[in-house]
């Protein structure tokens, strides 16, 4: 009777940083495309998406608080954050996919909780925004809190890029602007730094 062949598994190989690269590339790539498809759904349907929308401190809205972060109103809101939500998420990306999304994660739902929590009476929150505050906030502090010379100069980079656009949607005084989902998104981002810090490095 013949015997059976034993095989070896081959360990499983390391990602490159090309690897990781094109990983977080084609993951954002697709995550705007994502924003812009339901924003053409939108307008098809007659902003009836619109509705998915946090409105605060309604208890049957805490189910919006996740798909408000891919809603926006109107294309001229998805087009001002495709290009920070592009750019920011495919450097935190890099970091590693489990971790961006464990960061993302945090930072939606802390953001829509906050937004439902605080925001104005009769107000409709959605958008991107509080997500890319809090992206801003987790690249600018990572690289001091892990003690990486690359990580504080994307650090440094992003805030000279973006610092002050990032101050100026915190100001209380902008109409329109939900400066609350920006305060929190931010801080959010900042505290991710610290619980999803990297040991290995």
């Amino acid at each position: 009777m013949p015997g059976g062949v034993r095989g070896t598994l081959s360990p499983q190989r390391e990602w490159s940083r090309g690897d990781r690269a094109k990983a977080a590339a084609k993951l954002m790539v697709g995550w705007v495309a994502l924003l812009w498809l339901l924003e053409v759904i939108d307008v098809a349907s007659g902003h009836a998406l619109d509705d998915f929308g946090i409105m605060p401190r309604s208890v049957p809205e805490l189910l919006d608080i996740v798909p408000a972060a891919f809603l926006h109103f109107g294309f001229a809101h998805v087009a001002a954050n495709s290009v920070p939500l592009l750019v920011l998420g495919f450097l935190s990306a890099l970091g590693g996919l489990r971790r961006f999304a464990a960061v993302c994660a945090l930072i939606i739902v802390a953001d829509g909780l906050g937004v439902w929590l605080i925001s104005p009476d009769n107000s409709n929150t959605a958008g991107a925004s509080g997500l890319i505050f809090g992206l801003f906030g987790f690249l600018v502090v990572s690289g001091f809190v892990e003690r990486r010379l690359a990580g504080v100069a994307v650090g440094v980079l992003i805030a000279a890029v973006w610092g002050g656009s990032i101050l100026g949607g915190l100001a209380p005084t902008q109409t329109g602007i939900s400066w609350q989902g920006h305060l929190i998104g931010l801080v959010t981002g900042v505290v991710a730094a610290f619980l999803f810090r990297r040991r290995d490095v």
